[in-house]
């Protein structure tokens, strides 16, 4: 059975330094109160409330001489105050990202508008929240509660509304809220604050729950991220959620060959460590069946090794203890020593079956390479790997004189020399090539030559520390090898190290050959107020805002997003900064280019009213273009203001009476076309843009 676990499991940032605030101050003697559990997980809560941490539930409840300590999912303004008020010590282990939705809430709500949270109404986190809002403020749970709120009268005035979301939200669920606000209104401020940690957990749950077949999630049951952890992953495969190891038995593990287990950011690492502990206990118990036969054939082994003829240096590596003194992993290591003389000869393949490889290694024995010992690589067709007449490097496992046999391996010989090559590696700077088999915790394993396994840490495994390393599996990478414990049998290497030379070699071509005009396709890796910075191939380019749309656009989150794969023109460089401009608005959609396409000065066209001033009154003439109709031409009689005659949404007929490509401006007049013969002297339009 395999096991895994999610490299984000435990304790995330904001908990973390909740819980060692708790502690160091309970180790430096203090009496210390909570303000409800530190954390959703009743055991740790228990071990600290055991050193003598009171749980309180209101600040009345503290003791003068105490310190008050105001949990990570943070209080609400009014505890805080009345905290002031009875002049107590306290410390705020308020989550940082939590403390953000409060500063979000205090500093853009108003009586004016609306607050919108997603999350839990009862969980104190978005009471906190909430209490922070100086209007109407509402909680909903999902899209569709959202939708039934938005449908209320009130809640669709004309008053700005505010969105955030509680921390621990389900990100999949956020989406689609997003989606739902922007169908929903135009006047909406959305605040993204789910915490990076919450959105990295989940996603990883996710992708993890697709490889398993169970899940298993290690939380407080009360806790609000580790029931969404739960939730995220049975969409996948069946999740369990436990608070402790002794749970484990009560699931049927049955016919399972994947587990995987992640564990809510308010879970202990000692919790997570004595549930994998019993679960290797339970793997365990499924596999004593086969150790025995294993321990048999270890038996076998070593009456046959007792029964041979000793070969050259065997007495050298004889084990020091006797086999009913060994352990069972101790006596099959030693037999399998025994069983190599380590002696390195060269074997001319002389017939292949499906089961070995028949060698003539020039002695009078008959020498076979068995198909374990041909190759570490599964389901490999001996008749197509080898052929008669190849020369194959070869070691000696054992000699039979009684039966004239020599059995020998290639598999090992290649591992001997693949360490030769691993050790030469580190002081020749060799760059080894291989593919990713096994993605383990803190890492991942390459195969190399078929013999080795190397260890690459998850920090040295990609470019950048917010890669995926999941995605590595089954590739093949470049990589370097850093470190050798040859005893060990260990070897560290490094991906980042070759991606890093292969980026800046790049990055010198892209500067040598790179020209004002050049198209490129490049995807979007991050996305600021002013601009969308897009990857070219080593070298980011910007796109400033003004060159995504031909149309005013309040963020470039409207036109692109994080991931995309965009086609881009060099619009500028500059080789000393090392900055490139780009653009990605095209001149086919340029509105003065379709402009000039489609209308000339004098045709009429059917306008809808967008805007009103003092001198006049703004119409779309096409997307991305408004014309000003004058106050003198709005009608044939005079009018004080363009409210008299004319509403924002009217769809009227006016005359194109000019069109100016260079300052971008175009003058429209109805009374053009009620009095079309009139000869006046009429005010010239004003600026529009």
């Amino acid at each position: 059975m395999q096991i895994k676990l999610a490299e984000t499991a435990g304790f995330c940032f904001g908990v973390n330094r909740a819980v060692e605030l708790v502690e160091n101050l309970l180790n430096d003697g203090n009496k210390v109160y909570t303000l409800g559990p530190i954390i959703h997980n009743p055991q740790f809560v228990e071990s600290l409330s055991q050193r003598g941490a009171v749980i309180i539930d209101a600040p009345l409840q503290a003791a003068n001489d105490g310190v008050v300590v105001l949990r990570s999912h943070g209080v609400t303004k009014s505890i805080k105050e009345e905290i002031q008020r009875l002049s107590l010590n306290f410390v705020d282990a308020t989550c940082p990202f939590v403390e953000k939705i409060h500063n979000i809430v205090r500093e853009n709500s108003s009586e004016d508008n609306v607050v919108f949270i997603a999350g839990d109404k009862n969980h104190p986190e978005v009471q906190g929240i909430r209490s922070y809002a100086k209007g109407k403020s509402y909680v909903f749970k999902n899209a569709d509660e959202l939708i039934t709120l938005c449908s209320d009268e009130e809640k669709n005035s004309e008053k700005e509304k505010i969105f955030v979301a509680q921390t621990t939200f389900n990100t999949k669920e956020w989406k689609k809220c997003k989606k739902n606000i922007n169908l929903l209104y135009t006047n909406a401020k959305i605040f993204d604050t789910i915490c990076i940690a919450t959105e990295k957990r989940q996603k990883e749950a996710i992708e993890l729950s697709k490889k398993s077949d169970i899940m298993i999630v290690i939380g407080g049951k009360k806790s609000s991220n580790t029931a969404k952890l739960r939730s995220v992953c049975a969409d996948n495969c069946p999740s369990y959620l436990i608070e402790t190891a002794s749970e484990l038995k009560n699931i049927d593990f049955s016919g399972v060959k994947s587990v995987g287990f992640t564990a809510g950011a308010s879970t202990p690492d000692g919790i997570i460590k004595e549930v994998l502990k019993t679960m290797s206990e339970i793997q365990n118990e499924k596999t004593e069946l086969v150790n025995e036969e294993l321990t048999d054939k270890c038996e076998k082994v070593t009456e046959e090794v007792a029964s041979q003829k000793p070969v050259a240096d065997v007495a050298e590596e004889a084990p020091t203890k006797s086999f009913d003194e060994m352990t069972f992993e101790e006596a099959l290591e030693a037999s399998l020593k025994n069983m190599s003389s380590d002696q390195k000869v060269k074997g001319i393949v002389v017939g292949v079956t499906p089961t070995e490889v028949q060698v003539d290694i020039g002695r009078k024995q008959a020498g076979f390479v068995p198909y374990d010992e041909f190759t570490a690589t599964p389901n490999v067709n001996l008749k197509e790997a080898v052929k008669i007449g190849d020369e194959l490097d070869l070691i000696i496992m054992r000699t039979n004189d009684q039966e004239g046999t020599m059995m020998l391996s290639k598999r090992r010989f290649d591992a001997i020399k693949c360490w030769d090559d691993i050790t030469k590696a580190v002081e020749e700077n060799t760059v080894f090539e291989g593919v990713v088999t096994d993605i383990i915790r803190g890492g991942v394993l390459v195969a190399t030559n078929d013999c080795v396994k190397v260890f690459v840490p998850a920090s040295l495994a990609t470019a950048s520390r917010n890669d995926n390393i999941e995605d590595l599996k089954g590739k093949s990478v470049k990589f370097k090898i850093i470190e050798v414990n040859r005893q060990r049998k260990r070897a560290v290497g490094s991906i980042k190290a070759t991606l890093s030379e292969e980026r800046k070699k790049n990055r010198e071509l892209f500067w040598a050959n790179i020209q004002e005009g050049q198209v490129f396709t490049g995807m979007v890796k991050s996305i600021t107020a002013y601009g969308a910075f897009v990857d070219l191939g080593g070298v980011d380019g910007m796109v400033h805002v003004s060159e995504l749309s031909w149309n005013r656009i309040k963020h470039p989150s409207e036109i692109v997003k994080v991931g995309d794969y965009i086609e881009v023109t060099v619009k500028a460089i500059d080789r000393e900064k090392k900055t490139v401009s780009l653009g990605y608005r095209k001149d086919a959609d340029n509105p003065w280019v379709i402009l000039k396409d489609k209308y000339q000065v004098g045709d009429v066209a059917k306008v809808k009213i967008v805007g009103m001033t003092a001198f006049g009154a703004f119409a779309s003439l096409i997307d991305g273009i408004d014309g000003l109709i004058h106050i003198s031409q709005i009608t044939n009689r005079r009018i004080d203001k363009p409210q008299d005659v004319l509403s924002v949404g009217d769809e009227v007929e006016a005359k194109i009476t000019e069109i100016d490509y260079d300052r971008k401006r175009v003058s429209l007049s109805i009374r053009a076309l009620i009095e079309p013969e009139t000869v006046a002297e009429e005010a010239p339009a004003e600026d529009a843009e």
